[in-house]
């Protein structure tokens, strides 16, 4: 168990080994600062030693040394980092700050300086054989040495790839990454892009200008790692890093299949010392196989990588790899040494590298920048392959560094800062010569799992490398080629074994076509042009694959869905039989010119003939509230949408349309521009935020299928009045008996004599016939009765048949209240003191709230004359589940717990009836709120 330090200063646990500071900051200003920091020391807050030991975690204690011998504990007093909310970097507390203290023991010395760095010495040679395989097979290749300007530049390669991992260790060492026990390496997956600038830049200026072409290659090397190292600065100092994950994951499996493509391609050109770029003929075929040599030199380091992936599938040891490689040199040199071979005869026969021509130094390669001989033209050339190098090189931190933290515990580390550090390790490299570099995820495990957690063994690796630097390319001329030739082939079928094999089954088949086709193209066309078919053929599947999405979540009518409005039975009624003439689309997800084809077809087939003579519609509803986005296409589908409804003399009606969406449908024309935004507040229930001759705009769906309901309604009462006003005259001129024996006739010649010839029009006359005559009783006159008892037979009488006495009787327990605009009846979360309210006069909203992963979220019940509100807390006594408002002035009548109790009492009988019917409306608006909540949300 270790502890690190979180940003605020508090001692966390994280992973194994020896306690890390870790900051939260990101700010890139304290960079340099934090240099100064780890050499000198920051300011401290000193704190007592008791205080100090309660904080440092017991179980990795022993004798106040950590696991792998680090000192924890020290005498004196403790030192923890100031905060700073401007640092960039937290490096862990430095040993510099007990030397100020002057409480420095001779034992503690010997532990800082001898026995610490000892401890390291396993991880450092670790690291420093990780980088001496890397450089001398990649770092080799980093020129293409078959073509003829660069054939002699192998070993100028590995000094480059040396100085460009020195620079990285050194800026993740001191203080840039959060990982104490990072390695820097050069990045090894932009070979392939430094060979296509250097065959460009050839190209252009002709392989007999040897001096003008290296010049011109190796300053566009330098400077295509500047341009990576400010991507890298600029995305991490504005905090940017998240926008790499925007980049389609599958693009960058199929970019590192060519890659690894490319390398093994680089195998065999380098094994088989081919003279030329390899080409997929028959004369490429002939030289790798059919002449016996090649094919040796080529076929045994592939066979030595071929049994190292057996090996792999047996033994899992993370040194399996640095073993292998470490046996396969020395193996060759005790055959060779048995054998007696010449090693001139085996640099000649291609078994082991040329050895360098004279006593070059490792810093030759500086002596080939030379700004009279660069040809700029021929750089500016390289700039696409410049951009595409920085643009696929960005995309390996956010996939290095969350898997670093993983395998090592650290869940605190910041990309930004990441992507920072390497913004600062690539413009050093630049500047000084050489080439890209990152945080190499494998190397970095295995030195911290060696020991190496540690920014001091950081130094020391780094330190380390600079010796095998400074020693020179010497080394080169006793290298056995199949070693290089094995990692080369070893790391290529890696990463097409990664793109093509470990792929199959998990990403979509068109995903994965993708994949094949990148490396394809990679390998056919260039690595360029493979970037950009794959970008293609994503955006391709980003189409296709979104456009097969449903984008209509739900259709229906107004049979099945309503309006959440508290209406009295017979209006309920009617709606129910009525509703299918308004239409409801629920859309969703993207609209755009892949899906609004969908939405066009599907209300195409509303007006198809077929479904018109059966059901002709007057509302066609189109909700936009789970709808997230419409394009200019999708817009002009709608307007298209419009005009179709126009044609049918449908009112087009729309909701949940946000400020964005209904900017862009105005702009079309779907309903009049100039009328704002068509997003304002303040508008009552049912009434459209804007409307023009055929199109309706409603903030909710609920509200919009009010306002259908509503026009609705309006024929219902028309008929209503008509009839009764007709059925009035004539029972003046009729005795009473006659009056009730042809009350139903005459109602029924009214309607006879007032239906439209509309389809439309006639389907709601008719329903509003069944509805009246289905209700047609004799009510005795208003005139005769006083209130609050016309209110409870509008409230009751069409849910059961009670006699006129019962609602007199019921009448008594029942109080007048009248209500302003504004006034709050009762609040959610109270106790349902007040009873229950049966409304006379004016409108009532029901407004709850609650919260939805932390935000707090409203619905809204719209409450008319003749109903009733409140009885579920009355009969329960449970606490108020909504809040209820008056939206209007009016008069309410209320039953009281006391009013009600006394009723229990007095006339058992009456209170269980009016149970039975109050409940009887409450499972009504129960059933209305479950068809809108879980059909339609």
């Amino acid at each position: 168990m270790t502890t690190s330090a979180a940003g605020d200063g508090h001692i966390v646990e994280g992973g194994e080994g020896e306690d890390m500071l870790v900051s939260s900051s990101t700010d890139a200003t304290g960079f340099l600062a934090r240099w100064k920091n780890f050499f000198i020391g920051p300011q401290d807050e000193t704190f007592s030693s008791d205080e100090a030991e309660s904080l440092l975690p017991q179980t990795a204690l022993t004798n106040g040394y950590d696991s792998v011998g680090t000192n924890v504990r020290n005498q004196g007093r403790y030192c923890r980092p100031r905060r700073s909310m401007s640092s960039l970097i937290t490096t862990q507390e430095s040993a510099w700050d007990d030397f100020k203290s002057n409480k420095w023991t001779s034992k503690m010395i010997i532990q800082k300086c001898l026995y610490e760095p000892i401890g390291f010495l396993p991880a450092v040679v670790l690291g420093l054989l990780l980088n001496l395989l890397d450089a001398i097979s990649y770092g080799l290749i980093i020129f293409p040495l078959n073509t003829a300007p660069f054939q002699s530049l192998g070993p100028d390669g590995i000094s480059m790839f040396f100085v460009s991992c020195i620079i990285s260790q050194l800026v993740f060492s001191l203080g840039g990454s959060a990982f104490k026990g990072g390695n820097g390496g050069m990045m090894i997956e932009v070979v392939p892009f430094l060979h296509l600038m250097a065959e460009t830049i050839v190209g252009r200026l002709g392989a007999e200008n040897k001096d003008e072409v290296i010049a011109t290659t190796i300053l566009a090397y330098a400077l295509s790692a500047i341009m990576t190292g400010a991507a890298f600065m600029s995305l991490g100092y504005f905090k940017l890093g998240s926008l790499i994950a925007f980049f389609p994951r599958h693009i960058l499996v199929g970019c590192i299949g060519g890659v690894g493509w490319f390398l093994v391609i680089t195998g065999l050109e380098v094994t088989s010392r081919m003279t030329s770029e390899l080409t997929y003929s028959y004369e490429t075929f002939r030289f790798l196989f059919l002449n016996h040599h090649v094919f040796s030199l080529w076929f045994t380091p592939l066979s030595l990588a071929l049994v190292l992936r057996l090996l792999q599938r047996k033994i899992k040891h993370p040194f399996l790899i640095p073993t292998f490689f470490m046996a396969v040199p020395m193996l060759f040199y005790l055959i060779v040494a048995i054998a007696g071979f010449d090693w001139d005869m085996l640099r000649e026969n291609g078994w082991v590298f040329p050895m360098p021509s004279g006593n070059a130094p490792g810093w030759q390669f500086y002596t080939f920048f030379d700004l009279g001989k660069t040809n700029w033209s021929a750089i500016l050339e390289t700039v696409p392959v410049m951009l595409a190098l920085t643009f696929f090189g960005i995309l390996h931190v956010p996939i290095n560094v969350p898997a670093l933290a993983v395998s090592t515990g650290q869940d605190n580390v910041d990309i930004n800062r990441e992507l920072v550090a390497h913004g600062y390790s690539n413009l050093l490299s630049g500047c000084f010569g050489t080439l890209q570099n990152y945080l190499v995820y494998t190397n970095s495990v295995l030195f911290i799992k060696s020991g190496g957690n540690s920014r001091v063994a950081g130094i020391m690796l780094a330190v380390a490398t600079l010796i095998v630097f400074l020693i020179g390319p010497w080394i080169v001329g006793y290298i056995p080629v199949m070693v290089v030739g094995a990692l080369i082939f070893h790391l290529g079928m890696d990463l097409v074994k990664e793109a093509l094999l470990d792929t199959w089954g998990l990403v979509h088949r068109f995903e994965y076509l993708t994949i094949i086709l990148i490396v394809v193209f990679m390998a056919a066309l260039g690595f360029v042009e493979g970037i950009f078919v794959g970008i293609l053929l994503a955006c391709v599947f980003f189409v296709v694959k979104n456009s097969r999405k449903e984008c209509i979540r739900y259709s229906c009518t107004g049979e099945s869905a309503k309006s959440t409005v508290r209406r009295v039975y017979r209006q309920q009624k009617f709606l129910r039989q009525v509703g299918r003439q308004i239409y409801i689309f629920k859309l969703q997800g993207d609209m755009f010119f892949g899906t609004i084809n969908k939405v066009e077809m599907a209300i195409r087939d509303v007006f198809s003939r077929r479904r018109w003579e059966s059901n002709p519609i007057q509302f066609l509803v189109l909700d936009f509230a789970l709808v997230r986005d419409i394009d200019f296409s999708a817009a002009e589908g709608f307007g298209r949408i419009r005009r179709t409804v126009r044609a049918k003399g449908v009112c087009l009606v729309l909701s949940g349309l946000d400020e964005e969406m209904s900017r862009t449908l105005q702009m079309v024309g779907v309903w009049g521009a100039g009328s704002g935004n068509g997003m304002s507040e303040g508008h009552g229930h049912g009434q459209p935020i804007q409307e023009s001759f055929d199109t309706q705009v409603f903030p909710g769906l609920s509200e919009a299928l009010e306002y259908c309901e509503n026009c609705l309604l309006q024929t219902f009462y028309r008929a209503k009045a008509s009839a009764i006003e007709t059925a009035r005259r004539q029972r003046q001129l009729e005795e009473t008996a006659a009056q009730e024996e042809d009350g139903d006739s005459e109602t029924s010649r009214f309607f006879s004599e007032q239906i439209p010839n509309s389809p439309r029009k006639s389907f709601l006359f008719n329903v509003a016939r069944d509805t009246l005559l289905a209700h047609d009783r004799p009510i005795p006159q208003p005139m005769n009765l006083q209130e609050p008892v016309p209110t409870l037979l509008a409230a009751f009488s069409d849910t059961r048949e009670n006699p006129i006495d019962f609602f007199l009787q019921l009448s008594m327990y029942f109080t007048r209240k009248t209500v302003l605009a504004g006034t709050i009846l009762w609040r959610q979360g109270g106790l349902p003191v007040d009873g229950l309210y049966i409304i006379e006069t004016g409108t009532m909203r029901s407004i709850q709230e609650f919260q939805d992963s932390g935000v707090i979220r409203r619905t809204a019940e719209v409450a008319l004359p003749g109903t009733i509100a409140g009885e579920i807390g009355l009969f329960t006594g449970q606490v108020r589940t909504s809040t209820l408002v008056s939206e209007t002035d009016g008069v309410v009548w209320g039953l009281s717990q006391d009013q009600f109790q006394k009723m229990v009492k007095d006339d058992p009988s009456l209170a269980v009836e009016f149970m039975r019917i109050a409940m009887s409306y409450s499972a009504e608006r129960l059933n209305l709120m479950s068809q809108y909540a879980f059909s339609l949300s």
